[in-house]
C-alpha cells in the first residue's frame, strides 16, 4: 500500500484498524468513485448503439435487441452472483479482476468480427460491471466513522453521474468516431482505475464465510436451484403488457397502490410459511418471486407512464432522473437487505420486506388523497 495514503488497513480477521480522529483520507473517494462511474456505464453504453453495428453485421432488429437484453442479463448475473463474494473474498483482488475482466470483455466488443460475438462479450463486461457494488461497501469499510457517509455518497455520486452520462457519451463518441471506439474507450477507462485501485487499496480480508444465502445451511440450495430461482423470477416480466394497457386506460394510481399492497401481503404469507414449513422449500419461495417480480414490473411500468405524462418535451430527462433513482432504491436494498439478514437472519429480511412496500403504500394513499381533493369539485 502506498504510504502517501492515510488509509485504515484491514487485520488478519478482516476487522479494520482505527481511523484517524479527524480529517478525510487522502482521494479515498475519489478513485471508487470514478472507477464506479465509469463501470456502470457499460450497461448503458450499447443502447444508443443498436443500428450501428448492424451496418457492419447485417442482421435484424430482433436479433440486435439481443445486445440490450444481454446487457441486463448480465447486470443480472452479476448482482447475484459476484456481488456476493465481496464479503468472501479479499476485496481488493475481487475487485482488480472484476474490472480486468470488464476491461477484456470491452475490447473483445470492440474488435467483434461478428455480431454474436458483440452481445456475448457485452454479458461478461456487464456481469463484471458489477464491481460497483462492491466499490461501495469497500470504500465503507476503509472510511473514518466521522466522515463515512460523506464519503460513501461521494461514491455514489460518481456511480450515478455514470449512469446518466453514459447514453450521451455514447451517443456523442459513436457519432464522431464509431461504435468501436465506445467500447475500446470503455475498456481504457476500465483499466485506469483497476490498476490505481490496486496500486492504492490495502488488501482487505474476507469478513465472512457464510455462504450465499440460498445455499447456506437454512437453504442448502445449489448455485444451479439458485440460478433458476432466479429465473422464476424474471417471469413477472409477463405482466408489463397488462400494466401498460392499465396505464393507457388511466388506472396507474389505483393499480399502483394494488401492487404496493399486494407486495406486502405476499411477503408477509410467505415468511409465515417459509417459517412453518422450511426455508428450504424452493414450492414456497418461487411463487412469492413471480409474485414480487410481478409487482416490480407493474410499478416500473405505471411509474414510467407517469413521469412521461408530466413534461412531452423533457422525457428523456425524467428518464434519466427515474433511473438513477431507481438504482439508488436498489443499493440501498442491497444495503439494509444485508444489515438486515446479519442481525436477524430470514426473518428480519422478511420484516423488511414487507415493511417497504407498506411505506409506499402509505406515502401513496397520501398522494391520492391530495389528488382527489384538488380535483373535487366545489360547491357553494
Amino acid at each position: 500500500m502506498s504510504q502517501s495514503l492515510d488509509l485504515p488497513t484491514s487485520d488478519p480477521r478482516g476487522s479494520d484498524r482505527a481511523a484517524p480522529a479527524h480529517g478525510v483520507p487522502g482521494r479515498l473517494d475519489a478513485l471508487p468513485a470514478a472507477a464506479s462511474g465509469m463501470t456502470v456505464g457499460n450497461l448503458y453504453y450499447a443502447q444508443p448503439l443498436l443500428s450501428s453495428p448492424r451496418d457492419v453485421f447485417p442482421s435484424s432488429t430482433a436479433t440486435a435487441s439481443t445486445l440490450i437484453t444481454l446487457t441486463q442479463a448480465g447486470c443480472v448475473i452479476g448482482v447475484l452472483f459476484l456481488v456476493p463474494l465481496g464479503d468472501r473474498l479479499d476485496k481488493r483482488g475481487l475487485i482488480t479482476l472484476l474490472l480486468t475482466v470488464t476491461t477484456l470483455a470491452q475490447v473483445a466488443a470492440g474488435l467483434a468480427t461478428g455480431f454474436p460475438m458483440l452481445p456475448a462479450a457485452s454479458l461478461i463486461s456487464c456481469a463484471a460491471s458489477a464491481v460497483a457494488q462492491i466499490l461501495v461497501p469497500f470504500t465503507a469499510s476503509l472510511a473514518p466513522d466521522h466522515a463515512r457517509g460523506r464519503i460513501v455518497g461521494r461514491v455514489m455520486s460518481g456511480l450515478l453521474t455514470g449512469i446518466l452520462l453514459s447514453r450521451t457519451l455514447s451517443s456523442l463518441v459513436s457519432d464522431v468516431a464509431g461504435w468501436r471506439v465506445v467500447y475500446l474507450g470503455s475498456a481504457a477507462l476500465t483499466a485506469l482505475p483497476a490498476v490505481a485501485l490496486r496500486a492504492a487499496r490495502p488488501r482487505h480480508a474476507p469478513t465472512t464465510a457464510v455462504p450465499y444465502v440460498l445455499t447456506g445451511p437454512g437453504f442448502r440450495h445449489t448455485p444451479v436451484g439458485v440460478g433458476l430461482f432466479a429465473v422464476v423470477g424474471a417471469a413477472g416480466a409477463a405482466i408489463v403488457p397488462l400494466a401498460g394497457d392499465w396505464a393507457d386506460r388511466e388506472l396507474a394510481g389505483p393499480m399502483t397502490g394494488l401492487a404496493f399492497a399486494v407486495a406486502a401481503a405476499a411477503i408477509t404469507v410467505t415468511a409465515f410459511a417459509v417459517a412453518g414449513f422450511g426455508q428450504h422449500s424452493i414450492v414456497l419461495l418461487a411463487p412469492a418471486a413471480i409474485v414480487i417480480g410481478m409487482v416490480v414490473q407493474t410499478t416500473l411500468m405505471l411509474g414510467r407512464h407517469t413521469i412521461y405524462r408530466l413534461d412531452a418535451t423533457a422525457r428523456a430527462g425524467l428518464n434519466s432522473a427515474f433511473i438513477a433513482t431507481l438504482f439508488l432504491g436498489g443499493t440501498l436494498g442491497s444495503q439494509l437487505g444485508s444489515i438486515a439478514h446479519r442481525a436477524g437472519g430470514w426473518g428480519a429480511v422478511s420484516i423488511l420486506g414487507a415493511a417497504l412496500p407498506l411505506l409506499a403504500l402509505l406515502y401513496w394513499r397520501t398522494e391520492h388523497r391530495s389528488a382527489r381533493r384538488k380535483t373535487a369539485p366545489v360547491f357553494g
